[in-house]
């Protein structure tokens, strides 16, 4: 019989930072070192992603996008990881992190378009560093490691942050990104966002046990924190991330939170979930509580407040106005267009036969 090797833990630089339960003490949220105005904005962004996101529900059920993922609940997620990561380092999101592409930048009505069906890459990912949204569940999760990997090969001391919901760690390219980000010491953070919903499967379900706990089975540390609390994500994402950037490798971080809506516009969550579940996570739902806490240090008052709020509706008003005026590319550009930055004079030529025969058409 093999000898059993009792493996150290790995360093964890999180995990000091969150009690037992995961929420973030008192002592750590002392030391985030945000200013008041870096606060403020937190919860302005909040505020921004969630009413974009109801606006496009709207847009959706008048017939503008073809389908919609929605993400109420989930800002507090979205907000606090972009905030701590440099705007260098890489997002690799799946389909519902739409609010994180609005925190790195891009204009929402852009974004839109791949909702209405007019465009399959709205954005061009290195301007933002943020990847196309990924509706295969999982895939976007060994994209991510690799990408990872090239950073480290370039001697860049950038960090690659994959996200996914809970239902993508039951899929088998997340266990190999998990493998293969452990053995070779990938800069990656692996950000889970709990939502206890994988469809209409719930959590209990379709996992058993903390899937923060699987980390130590690939070489790395893991920890379940509080995904409804801004600045506890903020303290998590920002401390793993400068882990990855010492080299320390690895990190996967369960943010515990709760699809508010449905999984998309195509379906009613009332067939498989109760009043009293929904009831119970809205009164932990993410902005009035950061909201509240604010208001408790005196960073935020009603005039702050309505003054957001207008804010937030003119940029709204400008996507709905901005999506409802885009129109559907030439075919040519819709299958050609951004394929290559160098193309080939055979690819130029079939692009131009293709042009031609919808011209003779």
């Amino acid at each position: 019989m093999a000898d059993v090797v009792q493996v150290a833990p790995a360093d964890d630089p999180v995990r000091p930072l969150f009690s037992p339960a995961g929420e973030l003490t008192a002592e750590a949220r002392a030391t985030l070192g945000l200013s008041p105005d870096a606060l403020r904005d937190l919860y302005h962004k909040m505020v921004w992603i969630r009413r974009t996101d109801q606006e496009a529900l709207n847009l959706q059920r008048q017939g503008e996008l073809g389908l919609w993922g929605p993400y109420q609940g989930q800002e507090a997620i979205h907000v606090g990881t972009v905030a701590a990561l440099r705007e260098t380092d890489w997002i690799f999101p799946s389909y519902r992190e739409f609010g994180m592409g609005m925190c790195r930048g891009i204009d929402p009505a852009e974004m839109l378009k791949l909702f209405r069906g007019v465009s399959h890459g709205p954005w061009d990912p290195r301007t933002y560093h943020f990847a196309p949204l990924v509706i295969p569940v999982a895939s976007q999760v060994p994209h991510g490691v690799g990408f990872a990997m090239g950073s480290r090969f370039k001697h860049s001391d950038d960090v690659v942050l994959s996200t996914f919901g809970d239902g993508a760690t039951s899929k088998g390219d997340w266990h190999e990104a998990m493998n293969f980000a452990g053995v070779f010491q990938a800069p990656v953070i692996f950000l889970c966002q709990n939502n206890h919903w994988a469809i209409s499967v719930p959590l209990a379900k379709q996992t058993a046990g903390s899937i923060a706990e699987r980390a130590q089975g690939y070489g790395f540390p893991g920890i379940r924190i509080d995904g409804n609390d801004v600045l506890g994500i903020f303290a998590a994402i920002r401390t793993a991330a400068e882990r990855a950037r010492r080299g320390g490798g690895p990190y996967l971080i369960e943010a515990m939170t709760y699809r508010m809506g449905p999984h998309t516009t195509s379906d009613d969550p009332t067939r498989y979930r109760t009043n009293v579940e929904l009831e119970r996570w809205s009164a932990k739902d993410p902005i009035p509580r950061f909201r509240q806490w604010l208001e408790g240090q005196g960073l935020l008052d009603e005039a702050a407040l309505a003054a957001i709020n207008r804010e937030v509706e003119a940029k709204v008003e400008t996507m709905r106005n901005r999506l409802r005026a885009t129109t559907a590319p030439a075919p040519g550009e819709a299958i050609f267009g951004r394929v290559y930055q160098h193309p080939s004079d055979s690819f130029l030529e079939e692009r131009e036969e293709f042009e031609s025969s919808l011209e003779s058409n």
